[in-house]
């Protein structure tokens, strides 16, 4: 699922596992953007760091799945 941009505190599930893993950092190398997130009541090993995917409606966590719904003010 594709969202406008990645931000910090977002939920992503991990596709594989179901599990819950929490935005804590975004950052862009040169042409990329990469994205950190730890497990949710996980330990501080489980960490991974995922390249941001560029999609035509925006843009994605590859095996993962945005899990919040967007709050219209």
């Amino acid at each position: 699922m594709a969202v406008s941009m990645i931000q910090l505190g977002q939920v992503w599930r991990l596709e594989e596992t179901g599990a819950n893993w929490l935005v804590t950092k975004v950052y862009s190398e040169v042409f990329t953007s990469f994205a950190i997130l730890r497990k949710v009541g996980g330990t501080d090993a489980e960490v991974r760091r995922v390249k941001v995917e560029m999609l035509a409606d925006g843009v994605s966590l590859p095996g993962f799945v945005f899990t919040q719904e967007a709050e219209v003010f």
